[in-house]
Parts: C-alpha cells; structure tokens; sequence
C-alpha cells in the first residue's frame, strides 16, 4: 500500500498557541520543523498534521512510522528514520517508547503525520538533552501490522543445507522496484546447522526498509526488487541465508 499526501502540511496559525511549532513538507520526505520563540509548557501535546486515507492501525499491531525527533536548542535531531532509509517498528508494551507514543500512533490511519511537543523524556530510547528540554517528534504513519505477520499460516521456514539465493513464493500483489519502501518478516540463519542470528518476528515483528545501498546490504535490493507483495525470497550473504516475506509495499 502506497499511500502519498503531496500537500503541504503546516499548522493553521489561527489553531495555534504561540509556542506551536510550524511543520511543512510531504508526507514521506522529511519534514521541516519551525520552532516559534516561545517554548512549550511541561504538558505533551499532539496535533494531527494531516489525515491519511489507508487502514487505522489497532491496539496489539507494531506501528511502522518515518519518525524525526528535534531539539529544542540548535539544531539537535536525536533521532532520524528519513534520511537512515529504515522507518521505525514501534512496539508497545515492552517499555521500549514512552506510553503516550501509543496515543499519538494507534487508532490512526496510514498516511497520517502526527506532531508530538513535550519534553525530552517523550523521546525514543532516552534521546534528547535532558528529561524536561522540550522536543518535537514529527511522525509519518506507515501502516500497522500484527507482530505475527506472515504471507501463509506457519512459521518462516529455516532453510537447511547450503547457502541459496532465489524466489521460494511467488506473490501477486505490487511490484517492487528500486528505492521503494518494503514491510517484511525475516530470519537469517548461518553456517550448515542453521543458527538463527536474527529474526524479525523475535524482535517484535515486521521491519521496513528502503531498498537503496546503504540502508539494506546490496544482496536485498538484488533480491527484492522485481519481486511482488506476497513473495517469499531467501537471499545469501556469505554463509548468512534469509528468507524474507515481502508484507506490504508502503
């Protein structure tokens, strides 16, 4: 699912207070943050930029979301999904995001971008100056998807044998292509016994990537682009395999 707001997306001035800031930019690209010269109060505030129009997500999914989070002070970005080319899973109820992001992302639909204000202890994994220096958090919803999401009803097979590359389900859905944004389930495993040295599913559930050098190792874009939603594809990297379900195109 492709879901694009080409509109620029900025806060009425009449709607805001003075210590608002001002957001502009696309959905999907990263967006430019105005901080006004009056600081925020020590009560987090969300406002919702712009209304996307795919699925809401709901309680128990992981939230997929591009997500930038600013400093007050200068020109500090703690945290910045848009440019690393790997959007965020965001998992709740492990203590891994603080629990207002469950306001700000469930219930929500995809193409939706959502601005947090607040100060600094709203910030993913501890990022920010300090508990009480006010951040903003700019977020633009992907999808929402549930921890187990697979293309059939068991578990990502655990190839044995030799390293393989090569297509082991075909789907029907879009098509991927160069630089697109992909949701998968993965398991690699290494050397002939087949350990499992990482799984998405282990680690909450499904991971977006972009498809470009840098963001993915130059195997996965290789193996994934051409391919469909709804493909299952093990790729190789010396001894390392995985099998990857391509779950949504975003």
């Amino acid at each position: 699912m492709r879901v694009t707001v080409l509109v620029l997306l900025m806060l009425v001035t009449s709607c805001a207070s003075a210590s608002t800031p001002v957001v502009s930019g696309a959905f999907g690209s990263r967006p430019v943050i105005e901080l006004p010269s009056q600081r925020p109060g020590g009560t987090p505030e969300i406002s919702v930029l712009a209304e996307g129009r795919g699925p809401r997500t709901s309680p128990g999914d992981v939230v997929v979301t591009e997500v930038v989070i600013r400093g007050w002070s200068g020109d500090a970005t703690p945290l910045n999904t848009y440019d690393a080319g790997r959007p965020l899973t965001v998992v709740f109820g492990r203590g891994d995001v603080p629990g207002i992001w469950e306001r700000v992302l469930i219930g929500r639909r995809a193409g939706s971008r959502v601005m947090l204000v607040g100060p600094g202890r709203l910030a993913y994994g501890g990022a920010g100056a300090g508990q009480d220096d006010p951040l903003v958090l700019v977020f633009d919803i992907l999808g929402g998807y549930p921890p187990d999401a697979r293309l059939v009803g068991e578990e990502l097979p655990r190839l044995a044998g030799p390293a393989r590359s090569g297509t082991l389900i075909d789907g029907s859905g879009r098509q991927v292509g160069p630089g697109s944004t992909v949701v998968v389930q993965y398991v690699a495993t290494r050397g002939p016994g087949r350990e499992v040295v990482a799984s998405s599913r282990a680690d909450g559930g499904p991971r977006a990537f972009v498809l470009k050098e840098g963001a993915v190792p130059s195997e996965w874009v290789e193996g994934l682009v051409g391919k469909r939603v709804g493909s299952r594809v093990a790729v190789t990297r010396g001894s390392v395999v995985t099998v990857i379900d391509i779950i949504d195109l975003v």
